[in-house]
């Protein structure tokens, strides 16, 4: 797959347009420029065309169809007229390549796979994609090797090679996970997420008996003023941005919750911070206080149980059960979904037998 803007350079590719790095429907700036004031009017497909190398009018028109060139900040088709003084920016749902990109040979459970793209079921403690201090054993490494085993323990060496990472899950998240593998799937699935149409569900135990059996929650997501590490909830129009989750709740265990979150946006560790801003963190969330024990008894029995399930499951209670989205090039309806993991499985049972509760 040979990205779109493969030169585009000199630019923090760890740092997006928001400047939160982890958001699943962010945008990341592959170019900036802004037009000299002697430039006459000229078609800004033309325009960019003339300024950046090894690439098509034909990828720069794509790119504009589906909104990934800004003129002020607004998306534009490609046949704007730029102007003296236009700021423009080409933005896309994957960063600029920041390393060299090496095939590991690790196992993927693959849900579904054609030439446009791979489905993946995502183990729990598996990066999504490399980055400083994680440049090996990540999903985008694995995915490398299953799609060009001849590469031996080379990098790749063209852009074509490189999956098109269009969304990410947090390590110790496990789930459904999409890669594109050419330009144009790359660009209508980053379009479809950038959208909001993706039909996203998460299972999930909280902390908790939740009250109502359904509901949103509604609050802007971003940066802890406190601890730049993880996340918090803001009024809106102060911090962050607008974010929903809705909920349902599956199953009840009288101390803790299961529930399924359908995501609206993808706000970095948005269904985490959400559920604990309503007072239910995720069971075993260290990020979120999560990993000690807020409801239920005091004796040492009870304390023991935790303890044994927080062993069984070493992370948060999280996964990612399902993923429906519109095929890029057959237009129709493509939905995926997976059983809960081995380890969220057996602490489901543990609560279940432990509370007396009837599936």
């Amino acid at each position: 797959m040979e990205q779109d803007f493969s030169s585009f350079e000199n630019l923090d590719s760890s740092t997006p347009l928001d400047n939160n790095e982890h958001e699943q429907d962010e945008l990341f700036e592959h170019l900036k420029v802004i037009v000299d004031a002697n430039q006459g009017l000229l078609r800004i497909d033309k325009f960019l065309h003339n300024r950046v190398q090894n690439t098509s009018r034909n990828k720069i028109q794509q790119a504009a169809d589906v909104g990934s060139i800004l003129v002020n900040k607004k998306p534009v088709k490609s046949n704007y007229k730029v102007k003296p003084g236009d700021e423009i920016s080409v933005v896309f749902a994957h960063p600029p390549r920041e390393i060299e990109l090496y095939p590991d040979n690790i196992p993927l459970e693959i849900l579904y796979e054609d030439d446009e793209l791979i489905v993946v079921n995502k183990k729990p403690g598996m990066v999504v994609h490399p980055a400083y201090g994680h440049y090996r054993g990540t999903l985008v490494n694995a995915v490398i090797y299953h799609l060009f085993p001849e590469l031996g323990e080379n990098p790749i060496t063209s852009e074509s090679q490189r999956p098109g990472l269009v969304h990410r899950i947090d390590k110790d998240t496990s789930g459904l996970i999409v890669l594109a593998k050419t330009d144009y799937s790359l660009s209508h699935l980053a379009n479809q997420f950038f959208e909001r149409t993706i039909n996203r569900r998460y299972q999930a135990l909280v902390w908790g008996n939740v009250k109502e059996d359904s509901g949103t929650i509604t609050g802007n997501v971003g940066r802890s003023l406190a601890d730049r590490k993880i996340m918090d909830v803001f009024p809106e129009g102060q911090f962050g941005k607008h974010a929903v989750t809705h909920y349902k709740v599956l199953e009840r265990f009288n101390y803790i919750t299961l529930v399924e979150c359908k995501l609206e946006t993808g706000r970095t560790h948005q269904i985490r911070v959400h559920l604990k801003h309503i007072g239910h963190p995720l069971f075993n969330d260290s990020n979120y206080g999560g990993d000690r024990i807020l409801k239920g008894t005091v004796n040492s029995k009870y304390r023991q149980f935790v303890e044994n399930c927080f062993s069984i499951l070493p992370r948060q209670a999280l996964h990612a059960i399902s993923l429906g989205f519109i095929h890029p090039t057959t237009k129709k309806e493509l939905y995926l979904e997976t059983e809960l993991p081995d380890d969220l499985q057996r602490v489901i049972l543990k609560w279940r037998n432990y509370t007396g509760s009837e599936k």
